[in-house]
C-alpha cells in the first residue's frame, strides 16, 4: 500500500485513476487490492521480453532467490528452475559476505571482481560454511579482490548448474536480471563460464513489475473495459 501511494504521488494520480492491478512476487496474494495475481516466473518472462525482445534465457538473481528461465520463440516460458530455499546463490549471499567479512559496500564488489587475477575457490554452497572459507582466506592474506571473485564464481557455477539440472542449454540471447545483474563482474563471469554473451538489463530489478503491468493492461482490455483509458 505504501509503495502504491508513493507511485501515485510521483505520477500525479489517485486510486480512482487505476483501472486494473496485477500483483506478483512472494506477497502477491497478501495484497488484497489486486484484481489478479500472477506467478513471478510469468511476470519476469513478460517484462524481460518487453525490455529485450527475442530473449531465450533469463538468469535472474534477486535478494531472496535465483532462477533460470527458458523461453520459446514466442517468449512463452518453456521450463524453469528456481532456488528459493537457500541464501547461497542469491543477493543475500553477497550481502552477508561482503559487508560482514570484507567490510565493503556491494557497489565496490564489481570493480574488485574485475580486478582479480587469481580467484580463490569457494567450494561450499552453504552461506555459513562459505563464510568460514572466506575468513580462512582473509587470515592467509589472500587479496580481497581474489576472494570477491571466488565468491562470484561460486554463485555463477551454482546458477549454471541449476539451469543444467533442468536440462536447459542457455539458448541465446541470454539476459541477466535481478539486483545482482548490476554487478558487471558477475555478468562477465557468466559470459566466460557459458562461453556466450550474457546481457544485463539496464533496470534489472524492474522486470517483474514491468511484466505485472503488462499483464494488467492485457487483462483489462480482455474484459472489454480498456477502450477509454488504462
Amino acid at each position: 500500500e505504501t509503495v502504491l501511494q508513493k507511485a501515485l504521488e510521483q505520477c500525479g494520480k489517485t486510486l480512482d485513476d487505476i483501472a486494473f492491478i496485477v500483483s506478483t512476487g512472494y506477497g502477491r496474494k497478501a495484497f488484497t487490492r489486486t484484481n489478479k495475481d500472477i506467478p513471478e516466473i510469468i511476470a519476469h518472462a513478460l517484462g524481460t521480453v518487453a525490455l529485450m525482445p527475442g530473449t531465450r534465457t533469463i538468469i535472474d538473481i534477486g535478494g531472496q532467490d535465483s532462477k533460470v528461465i527458458e523461453l520459446d520463440e514466442k517468449g512463452v516460458v518453456s521450463r524453469f528452475e528456481m532456488n528459493d530455499k537457500c541464501a547461497a546463490g542469491t543477493g543475500r549471499f553477497f550481502e552477508v559476505l561482503t559487508q560482514r567479512l570484507l567490510n565493503i559496500d556491494m557497489k565496490e564488489l564489481a570493480p574488485l571482481i574485475l580486478k582479480a587475477t587469481n580467484p580463490c575457490p569457494i567450494s561450499s554452497m552453504c552461506t555459513i560454511f562459505a563464510e568460514s572459507e572466506v575468513i580462512s582466506y582473509l587470515s592467509q592474506g589472500v587479496p580481497v579482490e581474489d576472494i570477491a571473485a571466488g565468491m562470484g564464481l561460486s554463485v555463477v557455477r551454482r546458477i549454471v548448474s541449476l539451469g543444467k539440472t533442468g536440462q536447459m542449454t542457455f539458448k541465446e540471447p541470454v539476459v541477466f536480471s535481478g539486483g545482482v545483474a548490476k554487478n558487471e563482474g558477475i555478468c562477465k563471469q557468466f559470459s566466460n563460464l557459458l562461453g556466450k554473451p550474457v546481457t544485463a538489463l539496464c533496470a534489472p530489478q524492474s522486470t517483474g513489475a514491468v511484466g505485472a503491468a503488462l499483464a494488467a493492461i492485457k487483462e483489462y482490455k480482455k474484459d472489454g473495459r480498456g477502450q477509454h483509458h488504462v
